[in-house]
């Protein structure tokens, strides 16, 4: 039997092709993303027409995606972590396999959060948009020996995030309620979101799932001057109310990699404290490398390939 796989993810194997060999090599027929962009759910469900696998993204598929591509779909390998995108009722009613690839990502994600950090405590954005403008201009940042950073999320990348602060002199606090009780050695547990947000010079967003943790009561708790990060989700924040604690100066810097909606044009693109990316973290060449071959060494697992 010929097996057919729906690319999802518009860069796949853009930067090394390898992956895609890979799919070949096994004899499967690969479809490609059509419109090099995340499809909505009318285009991924035209997309799935005919195909047994699909390499996937972050394209919605729900439960009209999923039962549109039944009998014939058995397998999804998403590249990357997140699977809130997956409805996996449907999936198991469907008999339709889910994989992720949770390793692939963490480095790369650690360290971007680590390199946007030093970027928006040294205030290296409008020093150098400043000398691009001719102006010799010195701002006084902020440093990482004996702050106080807050992981909400203490999975791999927060783990890898904690490994990192800890190099600088950070002191690390986690708050995660899915986590086995008793201590983590290198960082002090808090018990509550209350307890620990006053505390915070630095909150780093690694949580699952899209419910919103900071809202207006959470901002009216923290320390003045925070650095926020958000390599995660973008549903995690309430956009209004940090809107108004960076009006506030409640926080003083901010970055996200992953947004409400995308792609971004919100009203956060008004800010210079906000240094955004659009859903980069993972974009270096040995993670994407590493997260598409995996996914696809998933796929024909369940592919029986």
């Amino acid at each position: 039997m010929n097996f057919t796989v729906a690319i999802g993810p518009s860069s796949f194997a853009e930067e090394d092709d390898t992956p895609l060999r890979m799919l070949r090599d096994a004899g499967l027929e690969v479809k490609p993303n059509p419109f090099g962009r995340r499809l909505n759910e009318a285009e991924i469900i035209e997309h799935l027409h005919g195909v047994d696998g699909l390499i996937a993204g972050l394209e919605p598929l729900n439960r009209a995606v999923i039962a549109s591509a039944a009998p014939r779909l058995k397998a999804i390998a998403r590249v990357g972590i997140g699977v809130a995108n997956v409805d996996f009722d449907a999936a198991r009613e469907f008999g339709v396999n889910v994989s992720s690839t949770p390793d692939g990502p963490v480095n790369a994600v650690a360290e971007m959060t680590l390199a946007a950090l030093l970027a928006l405590g040294r205030r290296l954005l409008p020093t150098n948009e400043a000398l691009h403008r001719g102006e010799w201009k010195k701002l006084i940042g902020s440093g990482l020996t004996g702050a106080r950073a807050l992981l909400i999320g203490y999975g791999r990348i927060g783990r890898r995030v904690g490994e990192l602060l800890r190099a600088f002199g950070v002191q690390v606090l986690v708050y995660d309620p899915g986590l086995d009780p008793g201590p983590i050695e290198g960082v002090e547990r808090v018990a509550s979101l209350d307890e620990a947000l006053p505390q915070a010079d630095i909150i780093s967003l690694h949580a699952s799932g899209q419910q919103c943790i900071l809202d207006a009561d959470a901002f009216g708790k923290a320390k003045d001057g925070l650095i926020l990060l958000n390599s995660a989700r973008g549903e995690l924040v309430n956009e209004e109310a940090l809107l108004a604690a960076l009006d506030a100066g409640r926080v003083a810097g901010v970055w996200f990699d992953a947004f409400w909606k995308e792609p971004y044009a919100g009203r956060l693109t008004q800010y210079p404290q906000a240094l955004l990316t659009p859903h980069v973290a993972t974009y270096t060449r040995q993670c994407r490398l590493d997260m598409e071959s995996a996914a696809v060494r998933n796929l024909l697992r369940d592919l029986g390939r």
